[in-house]
């Protein structure tokens, strides 16, 4: 059975475990770098960004986070989470916060507003309902919750929502040396994907709807058969070269 780590050092992680419980998967609290050990894959919750990264440096989680990262396990983000696997995030608070990154994109830290700004709203989400079956619309629950500005290349798209007509105006930096400019889109991505990481601006764990950690859960075994695949492959290439090594030569034949 795949063993889920999810990162426990403030937030949502409660809802995470229960939400795993009830579609039988077990997981387990992550606070220290070498409990990441022996994990299948790895959620790193909702929370207030500022603080859990604070007690990941205290714990000098970091380092192990990034080489969790980058050995191809799944990891989600969830809202804080998600902050954390950006590779740039911005409207962040004066000295900003240390980042896992990974995730090809930049990030806006409180893009929906403050806590009194949280709101629920139904997401169109196709590519769920046709890997996970269900309705092809799923709720979305944002607190105090950012949101994805701009994605590379090799990230893709789960799902966008309408800009809220009360958040308030935010400008963003286009880099050094160039004015900021206003966000004006009348949309915005709240849920990606880039090979192994998975990342949600909304909380699914704080719904009844399962399909996103089924979603999570079916990238571990797809990467299980990426790697069974490479296994197969490589050992078909060695069996040939050995194959090669022992067939007898080809003498020429005089006449």
């Amino acid at each position: 059975m795949a063993v889920v780590g999810v990162l426990a050092l403030q937030g949502s992680y409660n809802e995470h475990l229960a939400a795993l419980r009830r579609i039988g998967v077990r997981g387990v609290e992550v606070r220290k770098p070498e409990q990441l050990q022996g994990l299948d894959s790895l959620i790193i919750p909702g929370g207030e960004s500022t603080t859990m990264a604070k007690l990941a440096n205290y714990h000098n989680l970091f380092p192990a986070l990034r080489e969790f990262v980058g050995t191809g396990r799944p990891v989600w983000g969830t809202c804080a989470g998600l902050i954390f696997l950006a590779n740039k995030a911005v409207g962040q608070k004066s000295g900003g916060q240390e980042l896992i990154g990974g995730l090809d994109c930049t990030v806006h830290r409180n893009f929906f507003g403050s806590q009194l700004q949280s709101f629920e709203t139904e997401l169109s989400v196709p590519m769920l309902a046709e890997k996970e079956g269900g309705s092809d619309t799923c709720r979305g629950v944002f607190i105090r919750a950012p949101a994805i500005l701009d994605v590379g290349s090799d990230v893709e798209v789960l799902a966008d929502c309408p800009v809220p007509s009360d958040r308030p105006s935010i400008t963003i930096a286009s880099g050094e040396g160039v004015e900021e400019e206003v966000y004006s889109k009348d949309r915005v991505i709240v849920a990606v994907r880039q090979g192994n990481i998975l990342a949600t601006a909304f909380h699914p764990e704080l719904t009844s709807d399962s399909r996103w950690h089924r979603f999570f859960l079916d990238m571990d075994k797809e990467s299980d058969t990426k790697a069974f695949s490479a296994l197969s492959l490589s050992s078909s290439s060695r069996d040939s070269q050995d194959g090669s090594k022992n067939k007898p030569l080809d003498l020429p034949i005089f006449e």
